[in-house]
């Protein structure tokens, strides 16, 4: 035990001196020299702001320029770290009118380069600088057009300046969704300076990798969140965007990975146009983004039943999702969640059973809450989630111990639908495997669900719950009898029982939009385990 402290204590230090080292190299002259660019060249691909509205949110009154106070704009160092990550990505650039003044606009610019025009650790943070890059050169009509020559120098410079220093530092970021704005800022770069040896090459270079890391072998992210899948299928799309528009030849391997993206994203949104609550995804409503594809022409079709650990059986009023995957690599994990063998039922268009959702905001402890076991729709054993995470300072938790699929099998034909799947999740530490077993009478609208707990040599007396979360507009009521439960959902009648088995009614809490949380409630079977193999029926059934 000492030894191993002694090892993690020294390999902290180091790790501590390397990036001291690393921040007082950013911060020299010899860095300095290193990124600023022998040729400054001008802007010749002025790429469409427009491109760009799926991955902003435009306010419909836009800003005049001229109505607020431009010569302090950079003087306030009491900005939250939000706002500031805000103010420096220019991204509030797209919700100004574009009848306002160019030459205040380049003004604004002109002071920040002029306070910024070194690397400082604030407003040179990789996303930030992507974003301000893309911000910049998608606004010229503001930022460039009829600007000085001096200006232009400038401007063109710092642009350049703020590449080389993207291009130097990508590969030391951890954060997988800042390398993907990284890449777009490059490849951006190199097309809109016609550089296609230096930026051009480099961006599409550091994209392949990305993919091969970060993507299987069915282009879905190896990390299993469906919303990283939906922000990588509109960077992609985005970067094909500005290829088409500046008359580039587009890459095979972009139309081949927004091809898969595609269908991935038709999997798990556009079949059900529902928002999935697993592994990191909450309330995003893709209806917006769904009329950007088909103002652009994109089309997306994907029948599949299972997909990127996902199985998806839907007809034209009844949809079952269950997560059938086994957890990520610790490396891919930071928003995972312990939701193994979970599952939603939409009806009508409409959640009936569902998760709680994610509390994405890693700083707050409802964040570590949202990725326990407990608030999904799934079985808990010890009052222990599936999956073990360990948590390091200013980081989101990431898995330590994961699980496996062990068992799986699907069955879906017009009368009869059935997810059969086992996970090893529990059996490390208990010796005991969780089976889930899910039917669906399609004529009879009902459900029967098996749930297993199989022993392995197991510890006797556990408490287990299996736990059915509600979204918080559905009305819940216990029988007389305390054998049933109905449930109304907007008007439609449904009945939960389990025969032999103690159920009842618990609050609980809804992470389903970001950041935020609603008091909801859920049904939940409870007892202990023994010795024997154990099965736990219940049914929903439309009333």
């Amino acid at each position: 035990m000492i030894f191993n402290n002694l090892l993690n204590f020294i390999n902290n230090s180091y790790i501590f001196s390397k990036k001291k080292f690393h921040s007082l190299y950013l911060s020299s002259n010899i860095y300095n020299r290193k990124i600023t660019p022998s040729f400054i060249g001008s802007l010749e691909y002025h790429p469409s702001p427009n491109l760009l509205s799926s991955l902003i949110k435009y306010d419909k009154k836009k800003i005049n320029i001229e109505n607020y106070s431009l010569n302090r704009i950079w003087d306030n160092e009491n900005l939250k770290k939000k706002d500031y990550k805000n103010l420096n990505s220019f991204f509030w650039l797209f919700s100004l009118d574009l009848r306002s003044s160019k030459k205040d606009t380049q003004n604004v610019i002109l002071q920040w380069i002029d306070k910024n025009h070194n690397y400082n650790s604030k407003s040179w943070e990789l996303d930030i600088v992507a974003k301000r890059i893309i911000a910049w050169t998608s606004s010229s009509r503001l930022t460039y057009e009829d600007g000085s020559t001096d200006y232009k120098d400038k401007f063109n410079s710092i642009i350049k300046k703020q590449i080389n220093h993207l291009i130097n530092e990508i590969e030391l970021s951890e954060w997988i969704d800042d390398k993907i704005i990284v890449c777009a800022a490059i490849i951006l770069t190199g097309l809109t300076y016609q550089d296609k040896n230096r930026y051009l090459e480099t961006g599409l270079n550091l994209l392949k990798k990305l993919v091969k890391f970060s993507f299987d072998n069915d282009g879905f992210p190896k990390s299993r969140s469906i919303r990283q899948l939906c922000f990588y299928l509109k960077y992609f799309i985005l970067i094909r965007e500005w290829f088409k528009e500046s008359q580039s030849e587009i890459p095979d391997f972009i139309n081949e990975n927004i091809y898969y993206l595609g269908q991935a994203y038709a999997f798990t949104w556009q079949n059900n146009k529902a928002d999935l609550l697993f592994n990191g995804n909450h309330e995003t409503n893709n209806i917006e983004f769904d009329r950007y594809l088909k103002k652009l022409g994109y089309t997306f079709k994907n029948p599949s039943t299972e997909l990127g650990g996902y199985t998806i059986l839907s007809n034209k009023k009844t949809s079952l999702i269950m997560d059938t995957g086994s957890s990520p690599d610790k490396k891919f994990s930071s928003d995972y969640q312990s939701g193994a063998l979970s599952f939603e039922i939409i009806s009508n268009g409409k959640k009936l059973i569902c998760n709680s959702g994610y509390f994405q905001n890693y700083h707050h402890q409802l964040n570590e809450i949202s990725k326990s076991s407990a608030v999904h729709s799934t079985l808990i054993l010890d009052d222990r989630s599936s999956c073990k995470f360990n948590k390091t300072k200013n980081e989101s938790s990431k898995i330590s111990y994961g699980l496996k699929i062990i068992k799986k099998n699907i069955v879906f034909e017009k009368n009869y639908w059935k997810i059969n799947a086992a996970h090893d999740g529990y059996l490390n530490q208990y010796g005991i495997i969780h089976e889930r077993e899910m039917e669906f009478y399609p004529e009879q609208i009902k459900f029967i669900g098996l749930d297993k707990i199989i022993s392995r040599n197991s510890i006797k007396n556990l408490k287990f719950e299996i736990r059915f979360h509600l979204k918080p507009n559905i009305k819940i009521m216990k029988t007389q009898d305390n054998k049933s439960i109905l449930l109304d959902l907007d008007g439609e009648g449904w009945k939960f029982n389990s025969p032999n088995s103690n159920i009842n009614i618990d609050d609980g809490l809804y992470f389903g939009k970001k950041n935020s949380f609603v008091d909801n409630q859920n049904i939940v079977i409870s007892g202990m385990t023994n010795d024997e193999n154990q099965t736990i029926k219940w049914e929903i059934a439309k009333l």
